[in-house]
């Protein structure tokens, strides 16, 4: 059992499972999959927080425009009279005017953020550091789960154009959004271990050798981004300590200097009266009220 220790710069992202006799083909187009599954998730969730609070998507043709210009033009929302809430809806207006402000009942709310709180845990970044693998069956529950919340929240499913919709059946359109940019084109993907490649048609062992209890960290990246950058030395944490440690040594260099030379007068032994005292038997006196 080889463990990849996935990254994408300097942020770890998950832990994947394979063997020293996978093609190298195979492990990209996996760890590609996984990773643009996450993001899937991270977009499906994020709609759903705005369909808790202002409803479903309006159609294309009314996205933008406030209410007098939806008048002026003679649109209509009638899949918003179709797909609606279970339980009812408040008015809630979307400030972007993007969705129809038929926001789902506290309950119903309730559910849909409980669900993504839940879906978040499946495929949470904090599994690296617990030393748990994601699969591909974890993608799919976390999928599976919020679908399930919405068709419980929406029985009559959301309308054709909601994005929450079109990701569910992999309709998105993220062309000219960030989150274009973030997802990989399994093709294009590469992966990097100690600095190099790990070129495609070979089998992992040409890479890492024979041993399969072998755990690695290996970088993700497209095509057009190049070698990525060398880990740094120390960690955050570590960078921190030492600037901390740095300062203390600094200050107690500084309050070293700012010492007069001449203070050692204040010690007893520099007292020229401390051998008189003695033979008066004057030393270690305390004084203590009656």
């Amino acid at each position: 059992m080889v463990i990849l220790h996935v990254k994408v710069g300097n942020s770890s992202e998950f832990l994947y499972n394979t063997s020293v006799d996978v093609d190298t083909d195979v492990v990209t187009n996996d760890v590609v999959l996984l990773y643009n599954g996450r993001l899937k998730i991270d977009r499906i969730c994020t709609e759903i927080e705005q369909l808790a609070k202002h409803g479903t998507m309006l159609p294309p043709d009314m996205v933008g425009l406030n209410e007098d210009q939806v008048k002026e033009l003679c649109l209509k929302d009638e899949w918003g009279t179709v797909c609606e809430p279970m339980g009812g809806f408040t008015f809630n207006e979307d400030i972007y005017f993007r969705r129809n402000g038929k926001q789902p009942t506290e309950h119903m709310q309730n559910v849909l953020m409980k669900t993504i709180e839940e879906a978040k845990a499946v495929v949470s970044k904090k599994k690296v550091k617990e030393g748990i693998c994601l699969t591909q069956r974890n993608v799919q529950e976390a999928l599976d789960m919020l679908r399930g919340a919405i068709m419980i929240v929406y029985p009559m499913n959301l309308p054709p154009h909601d994005p929450i919709r079109m990701e569910f059946e992999n309709r998105e359109n993220l062309e000219g959004t960030q989150a274009s940019k973030e997802v990989l084109d399994p093709v294009l993907a590469q992966l990097w271990f100690s600095g190099k490649e790990i070129h495609h048609g070979k089998k992992l062992r040409d890479i890492i050798g024979r041993n399969e209890k072998t755990k690695i960290t290996v970088k993700l990246t497209d095509a057009a981004s190049g070698p990525p950058g060398r880990e740094p030395v120390f960690s955050e944490e570590e960078r921190k300590a030492m600037m901390l440690d740095a300062y203390r040594r600094q200050e107690e260099l500084k309050k070293l200097e700012q010492d007069d030379d001449d203070e050692y007068h204040n010690a007893s032994w520099a007292d020229s009266s401390s051998l008189k005292r003695s033979f008066q038997g004057l030393t270690n006196i305390s004084w203590k009220p009656k």
